[in-house]
């Protein structure tokens, strides 16, 4: 996150760790590494959301963490039942990005661990629309590691014709655009929510996809627009 804050907690957001030699996060006995996702309410209160590069049933959510440098966070570590991979994600244009994760136990629901909300399929997010997107990124693209603190910043919707003008036809419709405003996503933020404050409710815009190599403040970055996936959200619940 770039020209970012930190903040005591955003409660929806989640980090994901996963075995290994090396990594930025050990939240759990041999746990190691940092991806982002956040947690959805459903009736059985166990899907999590979370980007594309988390696909393992051997990888662990946890909720309730924002500081990563600290063992004072009351965090939960959830397993992973059952990943769900969208099958119309295309790696070569970063179309679809999503993934679903289903919790092998719901997490439990607290002042620090709670659910963001999903928008209706009809919900419209105007250009100039203010959002926060949030996450453990890079502050600075040069950064070594990420921070421990979890980072927010405030930054405005653009129309897919205005991202245009910056990225051409690499914009797709499953895609939505953020910032060019002196903030911006940073590698190690993918995943991560973009959320509007919509009829007193926080409410899940776009999921952190991708944006400039140098992660320009100048330029927006894009995210996986949550309106145009709810299809497959809901035929994946439905049919899980």
């Amino acid at each position: 996150m770039i020209d970012q804050k930190g903040v005591s907690h955003w409660a929806w957001e989640c980090s994901a760790a996963w075995r290994g030699p090396a990594g930025h996060s050990e939240p759990g006995a041999g746990l190691r590494g940092l991806d982002h996702g956040q947690l959805w309410q459903f009736p059985d209160s166990s899907i999590h959301q979370c980007q594309r590069q988390l696909r393992r049933t051997t990888d662990k959510v946890i909720a309730g963490e924002f500081n990563l440098g600290s063992d004072s966070d009351d965090v939960q570590v959830l397993e992973i039942a059952k990943v769900f991979k969208n099958q119309n994600y295309n790696s070569l244009t970063i179309s679809n990005d999503i993934t679903l994760l289903k919790l092998a136990t719901p997490a439990q629901f607290q002042e620090n661990v709670s659910p963001v909300c999903l928008p209706s399929a009809d919900e419209d997010f105007p250009s100039g629309t203010t959002c926060i997107t949030t996450g453990w990124g890079k502050t600075r693209y040069t950064a070594l590691k990420v921070p421990d603190k979890l980072q927010q910043a405030a930054l405005p919707l653009l129309s897919n014709s205005e991202c245009k003008k910056f990225w051409g036809s690499k914009i797709k419709d499953s895609m939505i655009c953020a910032g060019a405003s002196g903030v911006s996503s940073c590698q190690g933020d993918s995943g991560g929510p973009l959320v509007t404050l919509s009829n007193g409710a926080w409410t899940l815009v776009g999921i952190v996809s991708w944006g400039s190599s140098v992660c320009s403040t100048s330029t927006p970055a894009v995210y996986a627009r949550v309106t145009e996936l709810l299809p497959w959200i809901q035929d994946t619940l439905a049919n899980n």
